[in-house]
């Protein structure tokens, strides 16, 4: 059996969908980043970088890289309603817009949340944020236009984990702003969100954001360490 690390305001719900999805058994650990427990003793032991999602396979491997991670399971577990097999046609472009957001929008969404990781003055925070909010919104208006072009899903018609993994940043960015820019984007996160295993993380991520920002209006100076 799986265990998987994860807690309130981390990416593990990306990981739990895809474990729900497949109908894989798991247990899951809760570990409370805001009092940080990331950074316990404990926890450390079993991950040293302190991040989280950490994902234990039934060997004992410890696991980590949310975008890994789904795409791990899902080709261990052949769940190829979720992510094209290495011989399907389909499989460049799912892989090459995975990696797309990995490298180039999770990093900004980490500037977004916690600016105070990558400023020295407190001041400098805001326009940290400014910037990391106008590059994630110029590769969404990119991936905007692939979506208009070949959608409604990045794979066309064929529903993948890269639409779930893509509506998750959505959720936590600026839903109502990036739904209004960006109507091929509107378009895929309704569809998204209709679907019943995505309904309820999708609503919790939401949740989630709202929860984050308004701890970031009253504590500016950073909620998570």
């Amino acid at each position: 059996m799986y265990i998987l690390y994860g807690g309130d305001f981390t990416r593990a719900p990306l990981v739990q969908w895809v474990l729900e999805e497949g109908g894989i058994e798991y247990e899951l650990r809760k570990i409370d980043i805001l009092n940080g427990e990331n950074r316990s003793a404990e926890f450390l032991a079993v991950n040293p970088a302190g991040l989280i999602p950490v994902l234990i396979t039934p060997e004992g491997d410890v696991l980590y890289e949310v975008a890994a991670l789904m795409v791990y399971l899902a080709d261990r577990h052949r769940l190829e309603d979720l992510a094209p097999s290495s011989a399907d046609p389909d499989r460049g472009l799912f892989l090459s817009t995975v990696f797309h957001i990995a490298g180039d929008i999770q990093p900004e969404m980490k500037r977004f949340h916690f600016p105070h990781r990558f400023s020295l003055r407190r001041e400098d925070d805001i326009g940290i944020q400014d910037l990391a909010k106008s590059l994630v919104l110029s590769r969404l208006g990119v991936m905007d236009g692939r979506l208009a072009k070949r959608g409604p899903y990045v794979l066309g018609s064929r529903f993948s984990l890269v639409d779930f993994y893509l509506c998750f940043w959505v959720a936590y960015l600026d839903r109502r702003t990036v739904c209004m820019r960006f109507p091929a984007i509107a378009t895929l996160y309704n569809m998204v969100r209709s679907r019943p295993g995505a309904t309820r993380y999708l609503q919790e991520t939401e949740g989630m954001a709202d929860a984050y920002a308004e701890m970031m209006n009253t504590s500016p100076g950073g909620v998570i360490a």
